[in-house]
């Protein structure tokens, strides 16, 4: 009973998160709004050479960073990638000591501990938007992770 009267005491924020690459791997950048009560945060970055994989990892990776407690996490996502790896694969890559069912190393494993550390961090519902189809939330963080890409090849002198 105190445990659930802990999780609704804990503050509730909306994430909303994107990656976006030009070329994959290519350049690449991440984007997340964060929404909570009046309070609202976008955030967003770029990497040189990456995968479109790797942002969508890093968008919620970041967003959970950048919260400043543990809270209530309602986490808005397009990417099968993010949603199936966190709600469903996860716990075998584990188990089976970072492989695959077919004992293949997994992708971006370094990205899954970090993004598994920080979930648990938080009581995070995991939910998937359909992507581009005019969900406010969603839309901007991909114009947040569309800001990333421009943001790092402004900084890289292409």
């Amino acid at each position: 009973m105190e445990a659930d009267i802990a999780m609704s005491d804990l503050p509730e924020v909306e994430i909303y998160t994107d990656g976006a690459c030009k070329g994959n791997p290519g350049a690449g950048g991440w984007g997340a709004l964060l929404v909570s009560g009046m309070y609202r945060k976008e955030i967003f970055g770029g990497e040189a050479a990456t995968t479109n994989n790797r942002m969508e990892l890093m968008a919620v990776i970041s967003a959970l960073q950048s919260l400043k407690g543990r809270s209530r996490v309602l986490l808005h996502a397009d990417s099968q990638y993010v949603l199936k790896g966190i709600t469903e694969w996860l716990p075998n890559w584990k188990k089976r000591g970072w492989r695959t069912s077919t004992n293949a190393p997994v992708k971006n494993a370094d990205l899954w501990q970090r993004l598994d550390a920080l979930a648990g961090e938080h009581d995070v519902q995991w939910f998937w938007v359909k992507g581009h189809n005019g969900h406010p939330g969603n839309e901007r963080a991909d114009e947040l992770a569309n800001m990333g890409v421009a943001e790092y090849l402004g900084n890289a002198g292409f």
